[in-house]
C-alpha cells in the first residue's frame, strides 16, 4: 500500500512568550485575534488564538528572555492582508499602541515590487510582518538591490 502524500501548508504557529497576559492582550487587542482556549495551570499557561474559529497562533508562557534574532529557529512571523488599506489600518492601530516598528510606514519587498507591508515587534521582540501581494508599488524598499522581508 502506498502512502498518500498531499501538499502541506502551514497550520498554526506556536510562540514562546515571557508573559502570557501581556502577549495575549497584544495579539488580541492589537491584531484582532480571538481567544479560542486558554490553559491557566501554573507551569502550563497557554492561549489558543484564531480567526473565525480557526486556530492560527498558540502562545506558550515558557520563555525566560526576549526573542533572540541570532538564535536558530523563527526568523519572523508574517501575516497576510488582502489590501494595502488593511495594512495601513493595522499600522495606525499599532502606532497608537506604541508598538516598535522596524521601518517608518509601509515598505516594498524589493525595489519596484508591488508586494510589501509593515514590520514591527511584539512585546517579547518577536519580529512580525503584515503584508499584501499588491498595492505597495510606491513604497520605498528598505534594502536597495535585493529582495527583503523587512528584517534582512
Amino acid at each position: 500500500m502506498t502512502a498518500v502524500i498531499s501538499t502541506l501548508r502551514t497550520g498554526h504557529v506556536g510562540l514562546n512568550v515571557t508573559d502570557l497576559t501581556r502577549s495575549l492582550a497584544f495579539y488580541r487587542d492589537a491584531l484582532g485575534f480571538e481567544l479560542l482556549g486558554e490553559g491557566k495551570e501554573e507551569g502550563r499557561r497557554y492561549a489558543f488564538l484564531g480567526q473565525d474559529g480557526e486556530l492560527v497562533l498558540t502562545l506558550w508562557q515558557q520563555a525566560d528572555g526576549a526573542f533572540a534574532p541570532a538564535a536558530a529557529g523563527l526568523h519572523h512571523l508574517a501575516f497576510s492582508a488582502t489590501v494595502i488599506d488593511e495594512v495601513r489600518g493595522y499600522e495606525q492601530r499599532l502606532r497608537e499602541l506604541g508598538v516598535d516598528f522596524a521601518y517608518e510606514g509601509v515598505v516594498a519587498h524589493g525595489e519596484g515590487a508591488a508586494s510589501g507591508g509593515i514590520f514591527f515587534h511584539d512585546p517579547d521582540g518577536t519580529r512580525l510582518e503584515i503584508s499584501v501581494p499588491a498595492g505597495a508599488e510606491d513604497a520605498p524598499a528598505p534594502t536597495s538591490g535585493a529582495p527583503t522581508c523587512g528584517f534582512f
